[in-house]
């Protein structure tokens, strides 16, 4: 009996595009010409599996958007915009500044005991020699308790917001309070001070800045760059800017006022749902 010759394997469609959707976001979020890969998961660091943290810092949806607003929000602070604006590269390379930003979270969320406490000392480090004067003559230092505070209520907020928005609607009360009593560790160990423990402090902390909260022309040099397209490809741009205007979605009314961005009502169901169904894809191509 002749035998029928074995057919090649036929290559996996679904395989291929998942392939190629995880190979654009781990090579966004991590700097192959410096050796960086994605940060492994381990169970001897500040965190682990049940912690409230290592589920919400794992959606990449989510946590770009969170990401994006939380800058919106810290920038309206005249002292934290100095520090940007006096001591940072981010005209040329703020898609680095928002790398670095990403694998520090990824770092204190899911790396090692000891890889979470270096990369913690090494920022308490840069902040050591960021200060200065803003222009009204009130000296700034980046170390400062009160500034660090507000730059970690701000993301920890954002970030929770955009789960709770395109993750877990429904998210239960007691597991919101338990992510920030979770991140305020690592708030504490960079000099943060005060630093809430839940959702309501949280809120209550926000509402304390206000009064010291401006906006001005360095303020929307910074804003325009931050929500500028980073590349060339008219997809990806696609796909950045409904990232940005949902992380305009995603700011207090005020602060959308005091930036004077935006946010139609009519478009807002539009920009939910494919900000959703973008995130519905990449969790489909990293599952």
């Amino acid at each position: 009996m002749k035998r029928r010759p074995l057919r090649a394997p036929q290559p996996d469609p679904a395989r291929s595009i998942k392939a190629a959707i995880t190979e654009r976001v781990v090579a966004l979020f991590n700097d192959r010409a410096r050796g960086e890969a994605p940060v492994a998961r381990r169970l001897d660091g500040m965190f682990g599996p049940n912690a409230v943290a290592w589920h919400v810092h794992g959606d990449v949806t989510s946590m770009m958007v969170g990401g994006i607003s939380s800058l919106l929000l810290q920038m309206l602070h005249p002292a934290v915009l100095a520090g940007v604006w006096d001591h940072s590269n981010f005209r040329t390379d703020m898609h680095g500044r928002l790398r670095r930003t990403a694998r520090f979270i990824a770092l204190t969320t899911y790396g090692g005991r000891e890889e979470a406490e270096a990369v913690i000392a090494r920022l308490r480090h840069i902040h050591d020699r960021v200060g200065g004067v803003l222009p009204d003559g009130t000296p700034y230092a980046a170390n400062d308790p009160a500034l660090l505070a507000w730059v970690h209520v701000t993301e920890a907020t954002s970030f929770l917001n955009a789960w709770c928005r395109y993750v877990e609607p429904d998210m239960p009360r007691a597991d919101q309070d338990r992510y920030f009593a979770e991140m305020a560790q690592v708030a504490r160990a960079l000099g943060a001070a005060p630093v809430p423990s839940d959702r309501a402090a949280a809120r209550r902390l926000i509402l304390s800045y206000r009064p010291q909260l401006r906006t001005d022309a360095r303020t929307r040099e910074v804003r325009d760059l931050v929500l500028k397209a980073a590349t060339a490809d008219i997809l990806a741009a696609g796909l950045q800017a409904l990232g940005n205007q949902a992380a305009i979605d995603l700011l207090p009314d005020w602060a959308q006022r005091m930036h004077g961005l935006p946010n139609p009502l009519l478009a807002r169901p539009l920009v939910r749902a494919g900000t959703l169904g973008v995130a519905q894809a990449l969790r489909w191509a990293f599952r």
